[in-house]
C-alpha cells in the first residue's frame, strides 16, 4: 500500500524525483565535451559532435568503482574527441604545412584500401563498445587539401581497465606525410592536449610500413590523462589509435613502451585496412 500522500506505482520509501529503487542504477555517464577548434573552411561547426562511452549488447566495459565511474567514462569519451579533432585536421579542416612523416606511397598508386570497424581489435584484445562511424562521418569533409572523396571509420574498445579508440579515413590521400603531420598536430589544437613525448617514427618488430607514435596528455575535468598514439597513413587509407588506463589515467608519459604500442597499432592496422573490393 502507498504510503499517505505517495503517487501509487512508487515502491514504499521511494518518491517522485528521489534516488532509484535498489538494482536501478542510472548510467555511469553521457557525452563529455572534449574541446572547441576553431571554425574552418567546408562549413564545418565552431564545436565538434560529442562523444560518449558506452558498451556493447553482451560486452559491457568494466566499471570502476562508482565513486570514479561517471568522472572515469567522461573521460574516456573524450579522448575520441581528440581523435576527431586530429583527423577533422588530417582532412583539411585546419590548413597547416606539409610534411613527410610516418607515411607511405602517394595518390598516384590509387585507393587501394578501406578501413573497417571490426569487433575485436589486436588479436581479441580489445573488444567492441561502440561504433563511433557515423558521428565521426558527419564531421569530416569528403573534400580537402589533401584528402578526396573522404569516408570515416572508427570505434572505442575495451580491454579490462583499458580503453582503446580508433578511427580512420579512406578515399583518395594527396600526400600520406601530410595526413600524418595534420593529424598529430590538430590532436594538441584544442588547448586541452599538450604534447609529452615528442611523436617519432617506429618500425614494426616484425616488419612492415612504419608509424608515427608519440604521448600527449590531455586535461579532461580536472583530471590529467597520459595518451599514447600512433598513425599512420598510406595512399588510400589513415588511422590513428590511441589508448587510455582507467586505473592509471595519469600515468608517467615517460614511462610508456612506445615501441610496443607501435608494434600493437601495426597490428591493428593490419586488421582494419581491408582491400578495395
Amino acid at each position: 500500500m502507498p504510503q499517505p500522500g505517495q503517487p501509487a506505482g512508487y515502491p514504499a520509501g521511494a518518491a517522485p524525483g528521489g534516488p532509484a529503487p535498489y538494482g536501478q542504477q542510472p548510467h555511469p555517464g553521457g557525452p563529455a565535451p572534449y574541446g572547441q577548434p576553431g571554425p574552418g573552411p567546408y562549413g564545418m561547426p565552431q564545436q565538434a559532435p560529442q562523444f560518449g562511452y558506452g558498451g556493447g549488447p553482451g560486452m559491457p566495459p568494466p566499471i570502476p568503482p562508482r565513486r570514479k565511474a561517471g568522472k572515469v567514462w567522461g573521460i574516456i569519451g573524450a579522448v575520441a574527441g581528440v581523435l576527431v579533432i586530429g583527423t577533422l585536421a588530417s582532412a583539411g579542416a585546419f590548413r597547416g604545412g606539409g610534411g613527410s612523416s610516418g607515411g607511405s606511397g602517394g595518390a598516384a598508386s590509387g585507393p587501394r584500401y578501406r578501413i573497417t570497424v571490426p569487433q575485436t581489435l589486436a588479436g581479441g584484445e580489445y573488444k567492441l563498445a561502440k561504433d563511433i562511424s557515423q558521428q565521426a562521418g558527419s564531421s569530416v569533409p569528403q573534400e580537402g587539401a589533401n584528402e578526396h572523396d573522404i569516408k570515416a571509420a572508427g570505434g572505442q574498445y575495451s580491454s579490462g581497465t583499458k580503453s582503446l579508440v580508433m578511427l580512420g579515413l579512406y578515399g583518395t590521400i594527396d600526400d600520406p606525410g601530410t595526413t600524418v603531420d595534420h593529424t598529430i598536430h590538430g590532436m594538441t589544437s584544442d588547448g586541452k592536449t599538450e604534447v609529452a613525448v615528442p611523436e617519432k617514427e617506429f618500425t614494426p618488430s616484425g616488419g612492415g610500413d612504419s608509424l608515427t607514435c608519440g604521448v600527449d596528455v590531455r586535461t579532461e575535468m580536472g583530471q590529467k590523462v597520459t595518451l599514447p598514439f600512433c598513425v599512420w597513413a598510406d595512399s588510400s587509407t589513415s588511422g590513428n589509435v590511441a589508448e587510455t588506463d582507467a586505473a592509471h589515467l595519469a600515468k608517467d608519459p615517460q614511462s610508456i613502451d612506445l615501441q610496443a604500442f607501435a608494434d600493437k597499432a601495426s597490428k591493428i592496422r593490419g586488421e582494419v585496412r581491408k582491400p578495395l573490393g
